[in-house]
């Protein structure tokens, strides 16, 4: 019975991960679709190109918040420890692939969503509430000082991951919570694709502190 039971609430999961939080915002605040801006993701990151700064904000707190609704939903009806790890998982791959954002693109099924950064900081609140104490700030010190939105997007799981190795060594917390760590790193980059490609090719958008770089041509000196 409990398995019928974590099965349900892992689809629930994957339904609350779903809600398009940040194309919401954005229809409501310019009545735009942002999945005709830029990127055409649905994350904190293109809202703000496609909304404004506060936009962007108020879409990553959200979409934290309903990841980390997830696990509590799971722990409320004591579905176990895998259910508590998987059930983020599943919130993740929503946002990312939303149900309620299917379309057909060259013959093809298209799932749209985002990136997936702010849900997994969500699955680790609500692993580890006080995780997002490390993952966040440490998180958007790298937005800011790398600059680029999809390093700091990738390294929010990583930084979870080490948070549950330490306190499973510990003895504080299940080791399955690693697991959570890794799996949502792999589907972050895996998201993250051409984002990567644009890295290694050097034509990765600048944001935050080292955004003026890509307005100084070469061979120009830096303009104060």
């Amino acid at each position: 019975m409990q398995i019928f039971q974590s099965i349900l609430i892992i689809i629930i999961g994957y339904l609350i991960g779903s809600v398009p939080i940040g194309l919401l915002i954005v229809k409501m605040r310019t009545g735009k679709d942002v999945r005709q801006v830029e990127s055409g993701r649905t994350g904190g990151t293109n809202v703000m190109r496609a909304a404004g700064f506060w936009s962007g904000f108020v879409t990553g707190i959200l979409d934290i918040v309903k990841a980390a609704c997830t696990v509590w939903l799971a722990r409320a009806f004591g579905a176990g420890v895998w259910a508590e790890v998987l059930v983020p998982i599943a919130a993740i791959i929503g946002h990312n692939y939303s149900v309620f954002l299917v379309s057909k693109k060259d013959g093809k099924t298209h799932f749209g969503g985002g990136a997936g950064g702010a849900a997994s900081v969500g699955g680790a609140l609500g692993l580890w509430a006080p995780s997002i104490l490390l993952v966040f700030p440490i998180g958007l010190f790298i937005f800011f000082a790398v600059g680029y939105a999809s390093v700091a997007t990738m390294s929010v799981a990583l930084i979870a991951t080490v948070i549950f190795i330490v306190r499973a060594w510990m003895g504080l917390s299940p080791w399955q919570y690693i697991l959570y760590g890794v799996l949502a790193e792999a589907l972050l980059i895996w998201a993250l694709r051409p984002n990567i490609k644009r890295l290694l090719a050097g034509e990765e958008r600048l944001h935050g502190w080292r955004s003026k770089e890509k307005t100084w041509g070469v061979g120009e000196e830096k303009k104060e």
